[in-house]
């Protein structure tokens, strides 16, 4: 764990000094991400050290996605955060620190780790940390010559429908699951296993639970690491949410819990609770704030048009080769039932289910956070739990019991999200780019006349 996960001090300058010297560092990449999360950096020489901490690494904001600036404004200013010193496994004389960004000496409010640590700050005057685990799910591609892709099958033997867990899908790709596993071990992960998933060429490596910064910031990471490994094997790793219209797509699933503050326990445990789920009252509270704002929440954590093709309900919910999309559109609760958006693994361990892997993690945990804690503020006591398999229930039948489902576009998404004042605020001064770029997203996708259409259409009419 880190000093800033265990509550100790943070680093001194003259500690990560010491330590660049022990380790060979030559080079520091100080690295922010803009709005879709996408890694930006800078790279310094490691005698930049003091500069990079004390003012920091000039960006021109007017040429990233998402950071309220135009090209007259004045530099951003990515400031290391030197607790989240990261060495490059693959790059052995360089090290990767997560930054802050500032103007003018202000930490810029559009930055996304900015704003989250913004709404980090909140939960921790209330007696909160938020911990976090993600489930990151991705996909080793080729392209092919056309342009298009296809799972990357070096042995042409990954090609069951239910490829799950199987042993000649996974044999070609050891040596680069076995190079992330141990790269991020030599970094104090705990990575505790990894395997193939429900679609061709998907893959998944777990790693521990952390506070969520440190889990952002390893989210991030963990997507600038598979790029460069999976290229040492000829493949190009994707975290695209459904790059297969005929496959499982890619999710984050994230799991959590709030802690105290002070003591580290998991506030969301109660062995006594009625529904026999295993959560106290806070986590019945934070749930309800969570399912009062999915719709919202949605525009977040699925924030491309892409990503709709991975929450599916009715009978294109079983469009995957497989015979499920394990993305669940239903906005319910249950036990440890994957058909739910949200599953209780155990006593005080909740899944959200319905993260995309294509989303910005400080952006959905300052926008998931924020309405938890506002279930916990208002006592939103949710509905009660669900214990049936929701995918065998027809729409009539789930309309009877009064389910709701998630948004089924990016547009209607966004609809949702500039009705709802929480997830609004959650993301600062950042919505207003986040709803007019989404918008623009929208716009420019539906524009778009696919194959598909032509195939179905061209000579219909």
């Amino acid at each position: 764990m880190t000093n800033k996960e265990q509550g100790k001090p943070m680093k001194t300058r003259e500690q990560i000094r010491k330590q660049l010297k022990k380790d060979g560092i030559q080079f520091i990449l100080a690295q922010f991400v803009d709005m879709h999360g996408s890694a930006k950096v800078k790279m310094s020489p490691v005698d930049a050290l003091d500069m990079l901490i004390d003012d920091g690494a000039g960006f021109a904001g007017g040429a990233v996605w998402g950071m309220g600036q135009g090209a007259h404004s004045h530099d951003m200013m990515g400031r290391i955060d030197i607790d989240s010193y990261t060495p490059l496994p693959w790059q052995p004389n360089t090290a990767r620190f997560a930054s802050d960004l500032y103007v003018d000496g202000a930490a810029h409010p559009y930055c996304p780790r900015v704003n989250y640590k913004r709404v980090q700050a909140e939960a921790r005057k209330r007696g909160y940390v938020f911990n976090v685990g993600i489930e990151p799910e991705h996909f080793l591609v080729k392209k092919n010559a056309d342009g298009s892709i296809a799972p990357w099958d070096p042995n042409e033997v990954d090609t069951l429908a239910k490829p799950c867990y199987d042993f000649k899908g996974i044999a070609p790709a050891m040596g680069y699951l076995q190079d992330v596993t141990t790269y991020l071990n030599q970094l104090g992960w705990g990575v505790y296993q990894a395997d193939h998933e429900d679609a061709n060429g998907q893959y998944e490596v777990n790693f521990n639970y952390s506070e969520s910064l440190v889990t952002a910031d390893r989210y991030t990471f963990f997507k600038m690491m598979t790029s460069q490994i999976a290229a040492r094997y000829g493949a190009i790793a994707t975290h695209m949410a459904k790059p297969f219209s005929d496959r499982t797509g890619n999710g984050a699933h994230i799991h959590y819990h709030l802690a105290d503050v002070r003591s580290g326990k998991n506030l969301f445990t109660d062995l006594k609770d009625k529904t026999g789920l295993g959560l106290s009252q806070i986590a019945h509270y934070f749930i309800g704030g969570v399912l009062k704002h999915a719709k919202a929440l949605c525009a977040v954590s699925s924030p491309t048009a892409n990503c709709y093709k991975r929450i599916l309900f009715g009978e294109r919910l079983y469009s995957s080769r497989s015979g499920f999309t394990w993305t669940p559109a239903f906005i319910t609760y249950g036990d440890n039932n994957r058909t739910q958006m949200i599953r209780v693994c155990g006593p005080g361990h909740i899944e959200d289910r319905t993260v995309s892997a294509g989303c910005n993690p400080y952006l959905v945990f300052a926008a998931y956070l924020a309405a938890g804690l506002d279930g916990i503020e208002k006592k939103i006591q949710p509905p009660k739990p669900n214990f049936g398999n929701m995918y065998a229930l027809t729409m009539d039948e789930i309309r009877k019991r009064g389910v709701e489902t998630l948004p089924q576009t990016l547009n209607e998404a966004v609809d949702h999200l500039e009705k709802d004042s929480v997830v609004l605020n959650a993301l600062g001064p950042i919505k207003d780019e986040f709803v007019r770029l989404k918008r623009l997203e929208w716009n420019e996708y539906h524009r778009q006349v696919s194959q598909w259409e032509i195939q179905q259409y061209l000579t219909m009419f």
